[in-house]
């Protein structure tokens, strides 16, 4: 019997693990609404502060990543 997913991250490693697979309207959107929740409110959720880094980090690789699909490869013989 394996480590259950709770165990593995906690509640920010399960919530982290299903926004990585968010597409980026989406991702920015929950961002957003996760950030003004935690200015407008004093810490309304235990861990938003990890959250918010986690969801930075997620929301900025998915934007190198899609920036990396859109240039096309080398031709032949370049450097």
């Amino acid at each position: 019997m394996g480590i259950s997913n709770l165990a593995k991250g906690g509640v920010a490693g399960v919530v982290l693990r299903w926004a990585s697979r968010l597409r980026f309207p989406y991702l920015f959107v929950l961002t957003v609404a996760l950030f003004l929740l935690n200015v407008l409110l004093a810490d309304p959720l235990p861990f938003a502060d990890e959250l918010l880094m986690g969801l930075a980090a997620i929301l900025l690789g998915s934007l190198r990543k899609s920036r990396r699909e859109d240039i096309p490869p080398p031709a032949d013989g370049a450097p």
